[in-house]
């Protein structure tokens, strides 16, 4: 199934405004979009997840470094890997522990192993989520590796890339206000601005709907079995909330925008100039089992 499935009327009623016209390819008045400015990759795998539910780490390891090379237009892993970090950096993979629904610690090992592959020391990697504020390597990072799942968010309608550097402030609740709209602004403290090579954006089982703070939903979760990766945080996350919208509606059986609406990803690119959320400027490459993708 292809072509988007929002609903410009609802999702724009819903309040996100302009932000939602841009992530649904609605382009401002006198605004052209015609050429691609980011390049996002969709990986998927038809085995990823085995018949308990489980990842196969070898099959997930391959799309890391499949999807990696074709962002970075290599025909081999080592040499992407090597365009987004070099030997002397210092590298914290920054990722998300939730209980429900965690980055999966085989695709943490991936990316470790990919990074000691550079030749990056080992005492030069760190992999943590909540303690990276104290953590000694993310404190002297020059570069970091972003990953979280994708899911439905109470406050900021969907948990994202951008999201994921909310344990950088000490106050996360400091940036609750008018759904998550200033999270943006963490992408330009010291900490993290000018850091961040790549993102993953775990789909293997997103969560498309949930109710009330930190809710976690079984029936709204499904084997996507992918990976969204990029350097732009902004089309990473845009091109993942089509396809959490995509799947409201074919599970409804009517259009249902996000709630509250994820304009946090717009603002993140217009205010805070850290990438682009129109499909339009957005080069989606779809790599592997392309099996009821929508998108």
């Amino acid at each position: 199934m292809k072509g988007k499935r929002l609903s410009r009327r609802d999702f724009l009623a819903a309040g996100s405004g302009a932000a939602a016209a841009t992530l649904l390819g609605v382009p401002r008045p006198g605004e052209s979009s015609d050429q691609p400015s980011s390049r996002v990759v969709l990986v998927r795998h038809e085995n990823v997840l085995g018949e308990d539910g489980q990842e196969d780490s070898a099959v997930l390891h391959e799309m890391l470094n499949r999807a990696v090379k074709a962002l970075m237009g290599e025909p081999e892993a080592a040499a992407a890997w090597r365009r987004l970090m070099s030997p002397s950096d210092v590298v914290g993979i920054k990722t998300n522990v939730w209980k429900f629904l965690r980055t999966p610690p085989a695709l943490e090992n991936a990316i470790r192993e990919e990074v000691l592959a550079v030749g990056v020391r080992p005492e030069n990697v760190a992999i943590d989520d909540r303690g990276v504020p104290s953590n000694p390597v993310f404190q002297r990072a020059t570069a970091i590796i972003n990953t979280r799942p994708m899911r439905t968010h109470h406050w900021s309608g969907l948990g994202t890339s951008i999201k994921n550097m909310i344990m950088f402030v000490p106050r996360p609740a400091d940036y609750h206000g008018d759904a998550c709209a200033p999270l943006g602004a963490i992408w330009n403290l010291p900490e993290v601005k000018g850091k961040v090579r790549l993102n993953v954006l775990v789909m293997l089982t997103p969560q498309f709907h949930g109710v009330g703070p930190h809710s976690y939903s079984p029936k709204h979760v499904w084997p996507y079995r992918g990976l969204i990766v990029g350097t732009d945080p902004v089309a990473v996350d845009a091109t993942g909330a089509r396809i959490i919208q995509a799947k409201r509606d074919l599970f409804f059986g009517e259009e249902r925008p996000i709630s509250p609406p994820p304009h946090h990803i717009e603002i993140a690119g217009e205010r805070y100039g850290l990438g682009v959320s129109d499909p339009a400027q957005i080069e989606l490459v779809r790599l592997g089992w392309m099996e009821e993708a929508l998108i």
